[in-house]
């Protein structure tokens, strides 16, 4: 298994193949924040861990097992953040909570997220309830 730092670059190459049709050391080390350094250091060891094929000067591309738990990792990020959509997180907070909690929650509680997720979208008439809680509750604060 990729460790959560593993996991970020996996999630950022596959998703920047997927927009652009490549992923290059300086795009991954612009889109991570890092630099570029930092990212041949990782992508060498992503090729150690056959998750890709990278070759110096030449770029890289994903293994078949590679492009499966890049997928996966996408599909990861977007769900928890249209989670927090549903649950009335602020836009501003959702990027960092995302980053923040994915790479601690197992597979099975990512699943269930998905079902509660569906649950939500497959009948609008409990969103809107949802939001009714919530506005009873923030009411119930601010008089406390």
């Amino acid at each position: 298994m990729p460790t959560p730092s593993m996991e970020d670059y996996l999630e950022r190459i596959y998703s920047l193949i997927e927009d652009k049709g490549y992923a290059r050391v300086s795009d991954i080390a612009e889109a991570l924040e890092v630099h570029p350094s930092s990212v041949t250091k990782m992508v060498q060891k992503l090729d150690k861990n056959q998750y890709l094929v990278y070759e110096k000067y030449r770029g890289l591309v994903l293994t078949p097992k590679g492009k499966k738990i890049g997928k996966r990792l996408v599909y990861r990020h977007e769900l928890l953040e249209e989670f927090m959509k549903i649950i009335g997180v602020n836009d501003e907070n959702i990027y960092v909570d995302v980053e923040g909690i994915e790479h601690h929650l197992s597979w099975d509680a990512i699943d269930r997220i998905g079902d509660l997720v569906q649950y939500f979208e497959e009948i609008p008439n409990r969103l809107e309830e949802l939001r009714e809680v919530q506005k009873k509750n923030e009411q119930l604060e601010e008089q406390s």
